[in-house]
């Protein structure tokens, strides 16, 4: 059973609007911020129609079962994920329910710290045109998908508009400094390791992932999200293989439809078929259950 999507929360929260992104909704709570995970998707930078039920459920718990999981590993910005501790500062508990988090408030690393263990995606065309990925040499002759002999640390620096622009690790230490730019390096990788160790015992590939750090009192945290299927490339064992595009288990169908599609990908989408938003809260669901064990 899945319930009604939520588009967004600015009607349902009493507190200012801090930032609202293509998912996430920030309000401010003064020393803290209260994040509510909407169901909106998108793709190609567009936020699409309509939401998909049950997504943000999905993010937010994936996200709090990760943050606890690696919080011996390090610190992260949770104070809690129990709407019912928040009061009169929403308005209908039972829609924001499993979908808010209340963190410490951060001053962001403006760094997507980026870990590949395989070769796809974005780094597979760097590669073809290269060689390289982020200036990082890789041995000749991969092929796509192909799992790496060690994981690589690929940074990319975070634009709030447009997309994050992919630099070299030399370029990220002249941005925010050579020691922190190598604590966010091993702090990444360190998390991938963990993560994709455990997703191996479940049948599941983790090809690549993103973490974003903020600073805290001087010290780093771990901020946003981490190992979701928005954050993360999630690969079944049993589907994968070399030279493929692999089913991804995340948004995968929308991406599949809006490709075979006629858009344009410079306007307005039309609306989704109501078979593709049902596919995708079915896969949603499904990545929920195998890393976690549980059903929502």
């Amino acid at each position: 059973m899945t319930y009604p999507a939520v588009s967004t929360a600015v009607d349902l929260v009493n507190a200012p609007l801090l930032y609202k992104g293509k998912v996430r909704e920030l309000y401010d709570l003064g020393e803290e911020v209260l994040i509510v995970v909407t169901d909106r998707i998108s793709a190609f930078d567009y936020v699409l129609d309509p939401a998909v039920p049950e997504k943000g459920n999905v993010l937010n718990r994936l996200s709090a079962f990760w943050f606890g999981k690696t919080s011996e590993l390090m610190e992260n910005h949770v104070v809690h994920i129990d709407v019912d501790q928040l009061g009169g500062i929403v308005k209908d508990r039972e829609a924001l329910r499993n979908r808010i988090m209340v963190v410490r408030k951060a001053e962001r690393i403006d760094i997507e710290c980026v870990v590949r263990g395989c070769i796809t995606g974005g780094g597979w065309r760097q590669y073809q045109e290269t060689g390289k990925v982020n200036g990082i040499g890789l041995p000749a002759g991969l092929r796509k998908n192909a799992q790496l002999s060690q994981p690589i640390f690929t940074p990319a620096a975070k634009n709030d508009v447009g997309h994050d622009e992919d630099i070299p690790f030399e370029k990220m230490q002249e941005l925010v400094g050579a020691d922190l730019a190598l604590e966010l390096k091993e702090k990444s990788l360190k998390l991938f390791a963990f993560a994709r160790e455990y997703c191996e015992e479940r049948g599941i590939i983790l090809a690549d992932c993103k973490f974003e750090f903020g600073l805290l009192d001087g010290k780093v945290i771990l901020i946003d999200e981490i190992f979701t299927p928005d954050a993360s490339r999630f690969w079944a064992k049993d589907k994968y293989a070399l030279d493929i595009e692999i089913d991804s288990m995340d948004k995968e169908p929308v991406r599949t439809y809006l490709s075979a599609s006629s858009w344009d990908k410079n306007s307005t989408p039309d609306p989704l078929p109501a078979e593709v938003v049902e596919e995708t809260t079915r896969r949603y669901l499904d990545i929920y259950h195998r890393l976690t064990g549980k059903s929502l």
